[in-house]
């Protein structure tokens, strides 16, 4: 088994000890992404909405740097602090994916990284190099 990992300048650095994505094979695993905004490393806002468009943007990001993009992620879990939002999500996940859409999880959680109100991750399938 081959790991490779996968970077773009274009979604946030890394904030710990992991890698924005890893590919094996044709799986890419996409590590949670939280709002920030890669040249500055700040959250976008508190806004939830501006916050969901960003988070799928850094998603995007690393898709594309991996040779897809947000169509080809075949699983996406959301984690949110206040699942009330749940509907803002479903509303701009349907503006970034179309379908056949993932298969999805939507958790509710106590807290997330720098205080954001939510952050994903996601598998995704593309072609070989």
């Amino acid at each position: 088994m081959q790991k490779t990992v996968i970077h773009s300048d274009q979604a946030p650095a890394a904030i710990g000890t992991y890698s924005q994505a890893i590919k094996v094979d044709e799986t890419v695993y996409l590590s949670g992404q939280i709002p920030l905004v890669a040249d500055t490393m700040q959250l976008v806002g508190d806004d939830i909405r501006d916050q969901v468009r960003q988070v799928f943007d850094n998603l995007n990001a690393v898709a594309t740097a991996a040779g897809g993009d947000l169509s080809d992620i075949v699983k996406l879990t959301i984690y949110l602090t206040d699942m009330a939002d749940f509907p803002v999500v479903n509303e701009l996940m349907a503006t970034y994916f179309s379908q056949p859409y993932p298969a999805r999880a939507a958790i509710g959680v106590a807290a997330l990284p720098k205080n954001s109100a939510v952050e994903m991750d996601a598998i995704m399938v593309v072609s070989r190099d």
